[in-house]
């Protein structure tokens, strides 16, 4: 009777101790040492159940050899497996005549895997081994099991207590960033620091934005720790999946294990993501993406708080864009509708830097309308106003989207092209020439033309100075060559004009 009192008040001291924190690490540690110490066992551990995957992996342990306590468990598997499945206590009083036994510890001579309940469901499992055979009796068997009861309380406080630490967190950091992003009216800032603060904030290994050009997604920021697959500013159709479904029905897509579908993946390491759509007014402005090096790394508690964030960075963007909107009216011509030289001289710095760092080449085309002031004196300004806003529709028309066509000054257009060499620049501003050429302006009854000059980088320059009095020369070049044709530039042109 002695002997029976004395394990129940051990095993009460023991509950207290475990019952007495909610730090779930403290928790663990605590279950472990008093099982280990006090029921002598020399290999044991804690096995938590990851919902989503039906796994047992382990969270905890002392004894193990080591590497395995990497391992994960399915339902039904192993003695552990076993227990979670039959929600009763498994013993295996010899693992090597048992072939349900999974080797953990090679010094294991008998197992008992007893699972760790709340309210009928199974969060864990205990896994107590022996170098002895039989070690476990039917007293310590069910002093273990009621000490399991106790632990499986413990770890489910803790366990709440660290998801309402986690969401205090998580309200912190949803303020900090409602905070953060209303003082930036940057984009290209605004987009740099979301995504830092979400890395940080939640943890992830990697944030990026993708944000909707028309038909297209394009890769406009990200942060983090993997390695990137694609360039920033790379672009995808948003017609294709998953994207199509994000954004048509603007719903959150998380993939739990991306080593088991056929998805692209954005960053090297990735193993699981989680994609949000931005959504501001009722528009899908594109999507945030999140990475983790991890499989199963999204929890549906952090959907909501995740969401919240995204919906705040779709009105921070929202409001950017607006603001850029803004600002692009002071870089517009008046006349023609297209960018003005203030906004040429803006990017040609911005395209050089580009192509000088991702080595993907660019180039620039002057071009001018051939006897404009003739025009002009005989058929007066109006007309002569109206051929420059057709002349630059037309360019408008013929270049892409990533191109960018300026009014440089009077009669003179200026053309950005970025990821453009020398030859293709020649062949674009040849296509302008031709298209003006075979132009019907109405009110003016002869033929308008324009003769062009054409630069690239590096081939005619590296420098805005070279590259702009290259394509000046090479369209002086035309002019006296007799007009309406295209001419290249050269390096040596470009740097004797300039000095």
């Amino acid at each position: 009777m002695d002997y029976a009192m004395n394990k129940i008040a051990v095993l009460y001291d023991a509950g207290q101790a475990v019952l007495s924190t909610f730090d779930l690490d403290e928790v663990l540690q605590r279950i472990l040492v008093i099982a280990h110490d006090y029921f002598h066992l020399r290999n044991v551990a804690i096995m938590l159940l990851d919902r989503p995957s039906q796994q047992l992996y382990v969270r905890s342990q002392i004894g193990w050899d080591e590497g395995q306590d990497r391992i994960r468990l399915p339902l039904g598997h192993g003695i552990t497996g076993v227990a979670a499945v039959k929600k009763q206590p498994v013993y295996a009083p010899d693992v090597t005549r048992d072939e349900r036994y999974f080797c953990s510890a090679r010094t294991t001579r008998s197992e008992l895997a007893i699972p760790l309940m709340v309210r009928d469901q199974v969060v864990g499992v205990l896994d107590c081994q022996s170098d002895r055979v039989n070690h476990f009796d039917n007293e310590t068997i069910d002093l273990l099991t009621l000490f399991s009861n106790q632990a499986s309380i413990a770890l489910q406080n803790a366990r709440l207590y660290s998801l309402e630490q986690q969401r205090a967190r998580q309200l912190q950091a949803i303020n900090a960033i409602a905070q953060q992003t209303t003082a930036v009216l940057d984009l290209e800032e605004l987009l740099r620091t979301v995504c830092e603060l979400i890395q940080g904030a939640f943890h992830v290994s990697h944030v990026s934005l993708f944000l909707r050009d028309e038909q297209e997604l394009v890769l406009r920021a990200h942060h983090g720790n993997l390695t990137p697959r694609i360039p920033q500013g790379g672009r995808f159709p948003a017609t294709a999946e998953p994207w199509a479904s994000i954004l048509a029905g603007n719903h959150t897509v998380t993939e739990s294990d991306l080593a088991a579908t056929t998805s692209t993946k954005f960053f090297a390491e990735s193993a699981s993501r989680m994609r949000i759509p931005l959504v501001s007014f009722g528009q899908t402005l594109g999507v945030l993406a999140l990475d983790s090096a991890q499989p199963d790394a999204f929890r549906d508690g952090d959907l909501q708080s995740l969401e919240a964030v995204a919906d705040i960075c779709a009105t921070a963007i929202q409001n950017a864009h607006y603001v850029e909107r803004v600002k692009q009216l002071a870089y517009l011509d008046g006349l023609t509708g297209i960018f003005n030289r203030r906004f040429f001289e803006l990017r040609i710095l911005e395209e050089i830097e580009r192509a000088r760092r991702y080595a993907t080449g660019m180039a620039i085309i002057m071009a001018d309308i051939d006897h404009f002031k003739r025009l002009n004196d005989e058929f007066g300004h109006v007309l002569g106003d109206e051929v420059l806003r057709q002349v630059s529709s037309l360019f408008h028309q013929q270049v892409r989207k990533i191109d960018v066509v300026c009014r440089y000054g009077g009669e003179e257009f200026a053309i950005l092209l970025p990821q453009t060499s020398a030859p293709h620049s020649v062949n674009i501003a040849e296509k302008l020439r031709k298209m003006v050429a075979s132009w019907q302006f109405p009110g003016v009854p002869r033929t308008v033309t324009i003769s062009a000059g054409a630069a690239a980088f590096p081939d005619q320059g590296t420098t805005r100075d070279e590259l702009v009095k290259a394509a000046d020369n090479a369209l002086y070049a035309a002019k006296q060559a007799g007009r309406n044709r295209v001419c290249l530039g050269t390096l040596a042109s470009a740097r004797g004009a300039s000095s």
